[in-house]
């Protein structure tokens, strides 16, 4: 168990375990003579109150980092298909959560494609761990800054704080 200091006082413990409100989903690759097709998701698998309302694709260039960040109502729908593999880190911030202050971490990308579904609340991070550039998948459940980009954008971004979140991100792999 980790401990951080808070930026208020006290002191953050992080546990590995599972996170009540991550899903992480396997995602098979159907190749053949012309390439391979991967389905991102199918909302036939995904929670029925999960309606993504956008999309939009990242490229992130090997050894950077995104995140870490939360959203106070935002669902984010990950793929990470490849190119490249990610670091993915995620941690519990929701203090009325079973699984609050837990904390995991998946390889996902070109070798292990997988959707990871991360609910509100979830601090979540990830790193390109591959020395090509990696690209993400996200199908949001809200539209950036709203209707006509009329709103607040919903975040609260822990790699400007640089705060517990951010301490336990950076840190070398042990």
């Amino acid at each position: 168990m980790k401990k951080y200091k808070l930026n208020g006082g006290g002191y953050m413990n992080f546990k590995k375990g599972d996170i009540k409100g991550v899903l992480i989903k396997k995602l098979s690759k159907y190749m053949d003579e012309r390439g391979y097709l991967v389905e991102t998701f199918r909302e036939d698998t995904i929670p029925d109150r999960l309606k993504p309302a956008m999309s939009y694709v990242s490229f992130t260039k090997p050894g950077v980092a995104r995140g870490p960040h939360e959203h106070l109502k935002q669902t984010d729908v990950f793929c990470f298909i490849g190119p490249g593999s990610f670091k993915i880190k995620l941690w519990d911030n929701r203090k009325n959560s079973k699984t609050y202050g837990s904390v995991m971490e998946i390889i996902g990308g070109r070798d292990n494609p997988i959707l990871s579904i991360i609910s509100p609340g979830i601090v979540h991070g990830y790193k390109n761990i591959s020395k090509e550039l990696g690209m993400v998948l996200n199908y949001p459940d809200k539209l950036y800054k709203g209707r006509n980009k009329g709103e607040e954008v919903d975040e609260i971004r822990h790699e400007d704080k640089e705060d517990e979140f951010y301490l336990d991100f950076i840190k070398k792999d042990e």
